[in-house]
């Protein structure tokens, strides 16, 4: 008798152990999708490993009820790697399985209904279920008319939906009855084919010639595909230094030699531009996979992938699990990009595991930014990557844009009477708009005021589920919105405390910034990026909007900043540099650089120089001064000594654990009993610090305390994090081991 592990979707960090039975054995393959029943109801599970005996006494395995799929729906590498990524994360095997699963096609599921199998099972299908046609026989000798025409037409062209027939021949249901009883026709219901995501074919284009730093570039990378062994790359180049045309001939190199290749970038708004080029320079073999994408568009993506049809997954951080057969490339752009982080669910970070993925695999990964994250750098130091630089603008007539810093402390509004757009920003505008030029503004708060005071009693609108001020959105109605648990309320007329009528709208978003550049500049076209008004692909439409020339000015928060190519933006206006320098985080000062470098760089990229203004109420903080320099190196060095002396990340190992519960006390005391189980399991060098209140005290009703713990070494920090996994705990808390955060709060 064999046996299987299986990973079921439960939060529990093993498999369980199941018997196949005979009529099953050809098919129950390490990574096969299975029915089997987990206490009293039946779930899907995936074959992790089998053996040829268990430890368990007979009568306690259960056997395995179906295999799903024709074929296992993970490779092998996928498997392994998935397995790592879930002992790394402390995270249950079955939720980390999940994130590579696709839905089940819907003929398979019926074929499993029709054998009563699913009865109590939840199974997500896709497909939608058509009647096809297909011959089967010699036409019958009486045959004629109608009836014979649809049987040459399926004899010649092969199966064909019923709805297609009647559309040809009005009678073809008929028709196709008749040629049933005759035993030449069988009727089928199969699943719908899914149309392409691809609709427009693309214009193909030529590879322009390469500057002297991406050819050495391409030719180290290339060089490693072709030994091919295992090798991590840090590809660190100037905005618009071109590192895209590196990844395009890494991959075409990739293609040559028959393997497959992952891309991944930060944010959906980025996927169609980069799948644009991708498309316009290797052509339609390649798969985009992101949360936009519908559940059908998606299976079919993986569906060809799967089949080797597809051999490029090009996407947001879950297409790190696409089952790209031959796997020789990983690229991650913006591989300093927080988005990277999954934060919730399975808390992964994709740029790490990017780096695993492709390590297990014998791959070669690339991560690639103007602004390296500090860990990277530290990997370079270490001779965990290699660093290729690009230290110029790919076009030899652009350069780095002139970066002036405005003093908000001694620099007074403009026409428009808000500081935040101030004299200075206002003017440049004014010019950029005579030349026909376009501006970016970025402000990193959306709504049209952050919170509203009463001036009577100075109570601030606050969220009663979070320990948060509520938003003022006016185009949603004048409404108070939370932004975490999308609480919303109305404006009301008086304060609700004292009842005064006085209410203050204090600070401003990007809502009230667009209103004020409207009325500023009634000529201009402007519009707003950010998750308001672009939520998921719509970004995708905004930004083709400007790249069309049909906007003037764009507003936006952080959407902005990420890697768009606008030839025709010439000024890049940063409203309020210090938004983030003030947040309890290690990372502040690294998240502000890199986000003040990053939007700069979007300015002067065509023909045009390109001017950036930065707003600030502390020109001399470390970071602004590096950003108007656009000094990487020097940043990244003060950075890694301050780190250094403190003890933080990279030159320690980390990780939060997150309480949560309604009741206050409950998830207080269980916050300080887990803590003190960690300080008893902490070898010397680990250092257990807290807990405490999170800085976001309350969110989603849920009271929240976290502790820190933090290692110079990963084992014995995975030591003490293990005996909190461990630990029995109240089940009306909430308790979250996140290994390597990357929010703080």
């Amino acid at each position: 008798m064999r046996f299987v592990r299986v990973a079921v979707p439960v939060p529990l960090g093993q498999g369980f152990t199941y018997s196949v039975p005979e009529e099953h054995a050809a098919r129950a393959q390490r990574g096969a999708r299975v029915l089997v029943e987990f206490g009293r109801r039946r779930v899907l599970g995936v074959v992790m490993g089998s053996s040829e005996e268990t430890d368990l006494p007979l009568e306690r395995v259960k056997p395995i009820q179906a295999v799903v799929d024709d074929e296992p729906v993970i490779p092998g590498e996928l498997v392994d790697f998935l397995v790592e990524l879930a002992r790394y994360y402390l995270a249950p095997i079955g939720e980390v399985v999940r994130l590579a699963l696709p839905a089940v096609e819907r003929a398979a599921a019926e074929a499993l209904d029709e054998q009563g199998l699913l009865e109590g099972a939840r199974v997500a299908t896709v497909g939608r279920m058509v009647q096809v046609a297909r011959a089967i026989g010699e036409a019958p000798p009486e045959l004629r008319g109608q009836a014979s025409a649809v049987f040459e037409h399926l004899r010649a062209l092969g199966p064909t939906p019923l709805a297609a027939l009647e559309e040809r021949w009005g009678n073809a249901r008929d028709a196709v009855r008749r040629l049933a009883r005759a035993g030449a026709v069988v009727v089928e219901r199969v699943s719908q084919a899914v149309d392409p995501f691809f609709e427009e074919p693309a214009a193909r284009d030529a590879a322009p010639a390469l500057t002297p730093a991406q050819a050495a570039a391409l030719g180290a990378v290339v060089a490693a595909l072709d030994a091919g062994v295992a090798r991590a790359f840090l590809l660190h180049g100037v905005t618009a230094s071109g590192k895209t045309e590196v990844y395009l001939g890494a991959v075409g190199r990739v293609l040559e030699s028959g393997g497959g290749a992952i891309v991944l970038v930060p944010e959906i708004a980025l996927t169609p531009q980069l799948v644009a080029r991708f498309r316009a320079r290797l052509g339609e073999g390649i798969a985009v996979l992101h949360s936009g994408l519908s559940d059908r568009d998606r299976y079919s993506m993986w569906k060809r992938l799967r089949s080797g049809e597809l051999r490029v997954a090009v996407g947001a951080r879950s297409a790190l699990f696409a089952p790209v057969r031959e796997l020789r490339l990983i690229c991650v752009d913006e591989e300093h990009d927080g988005s990277f982080k999954q934060e919730e669910g399975v808390r992964y970070s994709g740029r790490d595991m990017a780096l695993l993925r492709a390590h297990r695999a014998g791959a070669v990964c690339v991560l690639g930014s103007a602004t390296p994250s500090v860990a990277s750098e530290a990997a370079v130091r270490a001779g965990r990557l290699e660093r290729l630089r690009l230290p110029a603008r790919a076009r030899a007539a652009t350069r780095l844009p002139e970066v002036e810093v405005v003093d908000l402390r001694r620099t007074g509004p403009g026409p428009s009477g808000h500081r935040l757009i101030s004299l200075p920003l206002h003017r440049a505008l004014e010019r950029t708009l005579e030349a026909h030029g376009q501006a970016i503004l970025f402000l990193n708060r959306r709504g049209f005021a952050p919170s509203v005071v009463c001036e009577g009693c100075g109570e601030i609108a606050g969220c009663p589920s979070c320990s948060v001020a509520l938003t003022l959105h006016r185009e949603r109605g004048g409404r108070l919105t939370c932004h975490y648990c999308d609480y919303s309320t109305k404006l009301p007329e008086a304060c609700p405390k004292c009842g005064s009528s006085r209410l203050a709208l204090e600070g401003a978003g990007t809502e009230r910034i667009e209103e004020l550049l409207a009325t500023s500049f009634p000529s201009a076209r402007v519009a707003r990026l950010d998750r308001d008004v672009a939520a998921g692909l719509k970004s995708a439409r905004v930004l083709e909007r400007m790249r069309r020339g049909e906007l003037d000015i764009l507003v936006g928060t952080q959407m902005v900043t990420k890697g768009h190519d606008l030839p025709e933006v010439t000024l890049v206006g940063v409203l309020n540099a210090d938004a983030a320098l003030g947040l309890p985080d290690f990372r502040a000062a690294e998240r502000t650089f890199q986000l003040l470098v990053q939007v700069a760089g979007r300015a002067g990229r065509g023909d045009a120089p390109g001017k950036v203004i930065i707003q600030t109420w502390d020109p001399e903080h470390p970071a602004i001064r590096a950003s108007v320099r656009h000094d990487v190196d020097g940043f990244v060095e003060r950075e890694l000594r301050d780190r250094e002396e403190l003890g933080y990340p990279p030159f320690s190992r980390m990780a939060l654990v997150r309480v949560e519960g309604t009741d206050e006390r409950r998830a207080e005391a269980e916050a300080r009993r887990l803590a003190a189980v960690a300080r008893r399991a902490a070898t010397p060098g680990v250092l257990v610090v807290g807990p405490a209140a999170a800085p976001l005290a309350k969110l989603r009703s849920r009271y929240r305390f976290r502790f820190m713990v933090r290692s110079a070494e990963r084992a014995p920090l995975r030591q003490t994090l293990l005996a909190v996994a461990r630990a029995p705990f109240d089940r009306r808390i909430h308790v979250v081991i996140d290994v390597d955060p990357v929010s703080m709060l």
